[in-house]
């Protein structure tokens, strides 16, 4: 079997050219003679690795040296915890509610100090982003968080809150490298790799330099308290080695098709391809509000259940895997990350117009 088009919401689709350059150098990394996977690393070999690809990770988004760039592991769900723990001086936070992954940091963040939802669109299951030009930000909360991108419900902050001077936390995991982006306007900001990067297994974490506390909150263990990992160059354990040699991969692979402005311009041209099929489609229809529109992840049904099915059942066959929704809100969701190339969206619209003259 050849390879399929993959529009899974994460682990999802990697760049060819960085599979096969890991595949070449699986059994002997440029002359050590050993893999990645095998070598220690406090190796110099793997010390290169990892100071390239931070340096490539600052160059893309032209991270400045007032922000650290670290390597972690737990996934971003561990950050829903870390965070608090790190940044909740005054035990105060702010939340803005725009999906499940939110929710859940919200929850967490509960458990550490006062976190308020502040807004939501909760009450139309997280079809829009809320208004937040004017939030009841309180003056002694510690910062104001968000998820940029949700990958569930398909929207995107096309406009940053207005955080009344408060240090913006932002959970990027499926919008990360996916466009430019102004680093300084935010505080924190952390992703999972396994959407736009690399495996599964690394989080990113980009903070600024003042907010890493000496004291972070009582009882927060060793293993998440930033400054450790700082001090540490994100090698205070064994961290996820190989995954990063991977981002390191992808960053290069960002870097030669000319950064960030490239691909942003891909991914509106491939998003342009499916939301203006589902625009005129009169079986498919878009489940977000246009402005609020995701280039990353594009869900929509036909309003049958028993038809989303057999639609997904058929896209398999055809070779265009993983399109079933969540099954928090089912349907359909197509994740098309920078990795996705257009000939799979374009294959996916012809796809979706056959299906639509077979079953209107």
């Amino acid at each position: 079997m050849g390879r399929i088009y993959n529009f899974s919401a994460g682990p999802a689709v990697l760049p060819e050219e960085v599979l096969k350059e890991a595949q070449e150098e699986m059994l002997d990394y440029r002359g050590c003679g050993m893999s990645v996977m095998e070598m220690s690393h406090r190796s110099k070999a793997f010390e290169q690795i990892i100071t390239e690809a931070e340096q490539d990770i600052r160059d893309l988004l032209h991270i400045s040296e007032e922000y650290e760039v670290l390597f972690l592991q737990g996934g971003a769900s561990t950050q829903f915890a870390m965070i608090p723990m790190n940044l909740m001086k005054n035990k105060k936070a702010e939340y803005i509610i725009t999906g499940q992954w939110a929710k859940k940091a919200f929850k967490e963040a509960c458990i550490y100090g006062d976190a308020r939802a502040i807004a939501s669109s909760e009450d139309k299951t997280f079809s829009y982003i809320p208004d937040c030009s004017n939030l009841p930000i309180r003056e002694d909360a510690d910062y104001v968080y968000i998820c940029e991108n949700n990958t569930i419900y398909g929207t995107k902050f096309k406009t940053l809150p207005n955080t009344n001077g408060k240090p913006l936390v932002a959970d990027v995991s499926s919008c990360f490298l996916s466009e430019p982006m102004e680093v300084e306007k935010y505080g924190l900001i952390y992703g999972g790799a396994q959407k736009n990067i690399g495996p599964a297994g690394v989080v990113i974490v980009i903070i600024r330099k003042d907010l890493i506390s000496e004291e972070p909150l009582t009882g927060t263990p060793t293993m998440l308290r930033y400054k450790i990992h700082a001090d540490a160059k994100s090698l205070y354990n064994t961290p996820p080695a190989y995954g990063i040699y991977i981002c390191g991969k992808v960053f290069k692979w960002l870097k030669n098709i000319g950064g960030l402005e490239i691909i942003q311009k891909k991914n509106e041209e491939k998003a342009k391809l499916l939301y203006e099929f589902l625009d005129q489609s009169r079986l498919f229809k878009g489940t977000v509000r246009k402005e609020d529109r995701s280039l990353m992840n594009v869900p929509f049904v036909t309003g049958d259940k028993e038809l989303d099915a057999k639609f997904v059942k058929e896209a398999k066959e055809a070779g265009l895997e993983n399109l079933k929704g969540h099954r928090t809100v089912g349907g359909m969701r197509a994740s098309i990350y920078n990795a996705m190339p257009k000939e799979g969206v374009e294959k996916l619209v012809e796809f979706m117009e056959n299906f639509e003259k077979v079953n209107r």
